[in-house]
């Protein structure tokens, strides 16, 4: 097996790199934006899109940073993905055993979101350089993030060959 390479249950799997994380993150953002912003729109309307307030209330609060907060860790707990990661056939998994993320994990994985955001990003493109392809927020967490490897897609054979 490669370094990029590891066996769970008897399956193959690979560790997933930047850009799949990345094309999963957009997915997932997506998602949040549909089900935050017209809530938020209902409750403040329209001028909370231009307000300079960081925070406009205690409803902004719970829905813009408490609902994405629950929502990822439940994800992560009860199905090792969140939707963007589900589409993708990819699952977080404890680093050493190959196991589900522990609630623990998953909340540090998710404070390590911040830690890996501060210094310019550079916690989640440290993804492309490293060799398990973690994150600082997976290293902080013990966790990485998998795929199967064949991905459930067919070798090309044919049967016949034109001379």
């Amino acid at each position: 097996m490669s370094s990029n390479e590891m066996k769970v249950y008897g399956e193959s799997f690979e560790y997933v790199g930047f850009w799949s994380r990345f094309g999963a993150s957009i997915i997932d953002s997506i998602i949040i934006i549909a089900i935050t912003l017209p809530i938020l729109y209902l409750i403040y309307g329209g001028d909370y899109f231009v307000s300079e307030e960081f925070v406009q209330g205690f409803p902004d609060f719970i829905i813009s940073y408490v609902f994405p907060l629950v929502a990822t860790i439940l994800f992560w707990i009860y199905k090792c993905a969140t939707p963007g990661k589900i589409a993708l056939s990819v699952k977080i998994v404890d680093a050493k055993t190959g196991n589900n993320p522990t609630v623990s994990q998953s909340i540090i994985r998710y404070l390590g979101y911040y830690v890996s955001l501060i210094p310019l990003g550079l916690g989640f493109f440290w993804v492309a350089w490293d060799s398990k392809k973690q994150g600082w927020h997976d290293k902080m967490a013990g966790t990485v993030v998998i795929r199967p490897k064949n991905k459930g897609v067919e070798k090309v054979q044919f049967n016949e060959q034109n001379t």
